[in-house]
């Protein structure tokens, strides 16, 4: 594939590869951002929810 037919998520991922190929290179590692450009703005919502509703599991169960 040549790198100006590609769409800008397919060039992030293509660059985000590269650069775990050479950790070196990578100031920061992997973080938030990685995570959440990985699963898009969905996965991201429902990430936050299922975390907001554990929280409130734990709290009422082990107050």
């Amino acid at each position: 594939m040549d790198e100006n037919d590609e769409t800008p998520e397919e060039r992030r991922e293509r660059l985000r590869q590269k650069e775990l190929r050479h950790p070196s290179s990578s100031i920061h590692g992997s973080n938030l951002s990685d995570l959440v450009g990985g699963l898009g703005w969905k996965g991201t919502g429902i990430m936050i929810l299922v975390l907001i509703a554990g929280f409130l599991l734990y709290s009422l169960f082990f107050q």
